[in-house]
């Protein structure tokens, strides 16, 4: 513990909440590896055969995109971090239920699967459980 540190415990102020830390330590983990394994993904993708199924690609280049601003995020902290963090997450679920479903609905609108296809069936559904745990946690952040 640093002076300042200290010197807000002894004064009873509350200590800022480390978004990283604990249980935020694995979600950094989990969408650190998603950020790079979508953006890996869809950048090959692109390079080898764009015109084969753009959308496709597009929406796992998107989702890296999301990924990486939830990781900074989180590795951040403080409240604005959190609450851009909390945006993103609530964004990520609505492209996994969207895209997901739309791949149920309609799968010859896709050439090649995206990181939501099918809920993220294709990566064990956690890209719909991980916003969902993300959200929990961010929210229990700001009581804390």
């Amino acid at each position: 513990m640093t002076d300042t540190d200290t010197t807000r415990a002894t004064a009873g102020e509350k200590r800022p909440f480390d978004l990283g830390s604990g249980p935020g330590r694995v979600l950094v983990w989990f969408y650190g590896v998603f950020t790079v394994a979508a953006a890996s993904r869809s950048i090959v993708q692109m390079i080898l055969d764009f015109g084969r199924a753009p959308l496709a690609y597009v929406l796992s280049a998107v989702a890296a995109v999301v990924y990486g601003f939830i990781t900074y995020s989180l590795v951040r902290g403080g409240e604005r971090a959190r609450r851009t963090a909390l945006a993103c997450c609530a964004a990520e679920l609505a492209g996994v239920l969207i895209v997901g479903m739309w791949t149920l609905v309609e799968p010859s609108a896709f050439a090649d699967a995206t990181v939501w296809s099918y809920c993220g069936r294709d990566y064990l559904f956690i890209p719909v459980i991980l916003p969902v745990t993300g959200m929990m946690w961010l929210r229990r952040a700001r009581t804390a």
